[in-house]
């Protein structure tokens, strides 16, 4: 069986922007919904590395998980406010990516995930060639010094960041080849790249397996799981709308099984409602349906 967390990210950004869940409220009622753990998005009014400066105000928090028998299932790193793409010298990038790697150690979580950072508009400014190099050789910088550390790097493709077609996911992480980096498969978001197309520069590229057939070419490639459902459709005009399960379009049944062929070096399974517009009624319905999901396929 899988462990089940959720993204705290939920509750944090988006319609909960101005009336965040309170950290310790949060992991508490995840506690009594039975989750196994968190996902922790690593910026206020959560814990982050700029919050949590010291040794000891991350062993507090640290040592609150444990109390409570929750475990963490990586890291969403907060590198939004850095350059990628159109950075000649992306060492700012990679100094954040450090901060955020220590935290991961400080706190014990063995998991940073990290995205493009720009939307797929930056071609506008940059040539493919360029910022295709400009990525890959930043994220293998990045994947060797978090192997030093025992910990992997997972990145997460979208719709609102660039390279969102299925050759570039495919391509990029062979290009980076580091045994501990790897794909993040979100089921909406494999939805929405490989069936619609969603946001892709130039000419659109989707498969005709859509879905299935995007996770079957990652398969071997893919470190960590995000589950939701997808109704088709973006949220914002920005990245895939995270429906909960049963009002999409993702075959879960058929999915999974392809997922778990997969060698992730873990066990979790990550709930992520990122935007939905009010988590908490639908968080308790969303475990119990991953619940089933895992006595069958976990």
């Amino acid at each position: 069986m899988k462990k089940i967390s959720i993204g705290s990210w939920a509750y944090a950004i988006g319609p909960y922007q101005n009336k965040p869940v309170p950290w310790d409220e949060l992991i508490q009622k995840l506690k009594e919904l039975g989750f196994d753990g968190v996902e922790l998005g690593g910026f206020p009014p959560h814990p982050n590395p700029d919050d949590l400066k010291t040794p000891e105000q991350r062993k507090a928090c640290r040592d609150r998980m444990k109390k409570l028998g929750l475990g963490w299932s990586g890291l969403a790193a907060n590198l939004w406010s850095q350059h990628l793409i159109d950075a000649e010298d992306t060492t700012p990038y990679i100094n954040e990516f450090r901060k955020n790697l220590q935290f991961c150690v400080d706190l014990g979580i063995d998991a940073i995930r990290v995205d493009a950072v720009q939307p797929p508009t930056i071609f506008e400014k940059v040539d493919r060639k360029t910022a295709r190099k400009r990525v890959v050789d930043t994220w293998k910088t990045c994947a060797k010094e978090a192997a030093a550390k025992k910990i992997r790097v997972t990145w997460e493709f979208e719709p609102g960041f660039a390279f969102n077609k299925p050759s570039d996911i495919v391509g990029i992480v062979e290009e980076v080849g580091e045994k501990n980096f790897g794909v993040l498969f979100d089921a909406c978001h494999g939805y929405m790249v490989a069936v619609e197309g969603a946001r892709q520069d130039g000419k659109k590229e989707t498969l005709k397996g859509g879905v299935m057939e995007l996770a079957k070419k990652l398969r071997g490639k893919i470190n960590h799981i995000h589950l939701i459902d997808s109704d088709g459709t973006l949220h914002g005009d920005e990245t895939s709308t995270h429906a909960p399960f049963g009002v999409g379009k993702v075959n879960f049944d058929k999915l999974l099984p392809e997922l778990a062929q997969n060698d992730m070096g873990h066990n979790w399974w990550t709930i992520d409602l990122c935007f939905w517009p009010d988590a908490w009624p639908v968080t308790a319905a969303c475990k119990k349906a991953v619940d089933e999901l895992n006595k069958k396929y976990g």
